[in-house]
């Protein structure tokens, strides 16, 4: 019999709990044992639960029951969790966790003592919630070179973007009735500012290349500066506004890394994530094109993913799982450096030549009922973008273009 500890019956804390005595029988037979919640950490009380009885309030009941193999972590944030997962890593128990901010900041660290101590730190949930993305690009597809990674990785930006898209609502409006649905938080920045996807950039992005990529070094932006005229631009071009997750390598030995809102081709793989599902889009040199999708977030997705992770420890117990994600910190190349095209919005009082001046031969786009200058410039650096973009003081909108 193996027994397991839950820090945290929250939302995702509850769902993995559920998932594990609801499945037991099912769970058994492919792990191989037995597997049984013992303790539940949390500072609340739930009675009525019917699993009140097992709830305690402080993690050293658990970290002195030599009972406890494998401890899952879903309290969210960086401390303490940060602290009970490596006391519990030190101890040799292995740990599952959904804990993006979590796995971004201490994932190399973790992984090592894990490592050290035969043991193992596992991290499915974490970046794509009941979405295999984890396993695929480590055990998968190692036998490629990843040239980029893309995705959809924030159901409530996505869910955001496809009402504006769908029902040419404003952002204001699109907000209010996501939080009203629990889609957003009532302070949402987490999501609307890319720091999120951020994160599950950075953990992907680390895991690909073998080294540590820290977040706070990938150029983010949020989706805060979308509005209802974008994507009427976007239809007349043929095109749909995604906030992308992007890592990818330019065939010369540089990495690039960002996370904002891009134009992609209505044909793209990606174009078709609608709602609060997301999709992560892997491109390796001998694999061609692979897609994963599903449902990036939600108690039973996520929590699904977490069991997997449980019945993967049980199954390697006393062994460790070969990740590859060193300490040895990750560079990205001069983000300015990289080239596209730009979709520009500017008030329509500046006239084609000042703009060509500025930013070279462009292709006008025009819709009906709004009365401004809209173009797409050439392939230009991005460095060599906003040097144009300073000569003017009336920029309403830019989307980057990927192709």
């Amino acid at each position: 019999m193996i027994n397991v500890a839950v820090l945290g019956y929250g939302t995702i804390g509850a769902g993995v709990v559920q998932v594990l005595q609801t499945n037991a029988d099912s769970i058994e037979q492919k792990a191989g044992d037995k597997i049984v919640v013992k303790h539940i950490l949390d500072l609340r009380d739930f009675p009525g639960d019917p699993n009140q009885d097992l709830v305690v309030h402080d993690y050293k009941i658990i970290e002195e029951d030599e009972d406890v193999n494998i401890v899952v972590e879903c309290m969210g944030g960086v401390e303490p969790a940060h602290t009970f997962v490596k006391t519990a890593l030190l101890q040799g128990r292995s740990v599952a966790t959904s804990n993006k901010e979590l796995v971004a900041k201490y994932g190399a660290e973790l992984i090592g003592i894990a490592k050290e101590k035969k043991c193992n730190f596992l991290f499915e949930a974490s970046v794509g919630g009941g979405i295999p993305i984890i396993r695929p690009l480590t055990q998968c597809l190692t036998a490629d070179v990843i040239e980029e990674i893309s995705g959809i990785l924030n159901g409530t930006t996505n869910y955001m973007l496809t009402k504006m898209e769908e029902e040419g609502c404003d952002f204001d409006e699109v907000l209010k009735e996501a939080q009203e649905k629990g889609y957003a938080e009532l302070h949402p920045e987490a999501d609307i500012e890319g720091y999120d996807a951020c994160r599950k950039i950075a953990i992907l992005t680390s895991l690909a290349y073998g080294k540590q990529l820290d977040f706070e070094d990938i150029h983010t932006e949020g989706i805060t500066g979308i509005s209802a005229e974008d994507f009427l631009y976007a239809r007349k071009m043929k095109k749909c506004i995604k906030l992308l997750g992007k890592s990818w390598t330019d065939g010369r030995g540089h990495l690039y890394a960002m996370v904002c809102p891009m134009l992609i081709d209505d044909h793209h793989p990606l174009a078709g994530v609608k709602d609060v599902f997301n999709a992560i889009f892997v491109h390796g040199n001998m694999v061609d094109d692979t897609m994963f999708y599903g449902r990036g977030a939600g108690k039973l997705p996520t929590a699904s993913a977490v069991a997997a992770d449980v019945v993967d420890c049980v199954k390697h117990m006393g062994t460790h799982i070969k990740m590859i994600w060193e300490p040895d910190k990750l560079e990205l190349s001069d983000f300015g450096g990289f080239e596209r095209k730009y979709f520009v919005r500017m008030g329509e009082e500046v006239s084609l030549e000042e703009i060509e001046k500025a930013f070279g031969p462009v292709s006008v786009i025009e819709v009906e009922n709004v009365k401004e200058k809209a173009f797409v410039t050439g392939v230009m650096k991005e460095s060599g973008y906003h040097k144009a973009a300073d000569k003017f003081d009336n920029i309403r909108s830019m989307i980057r273009i990927d192709e």
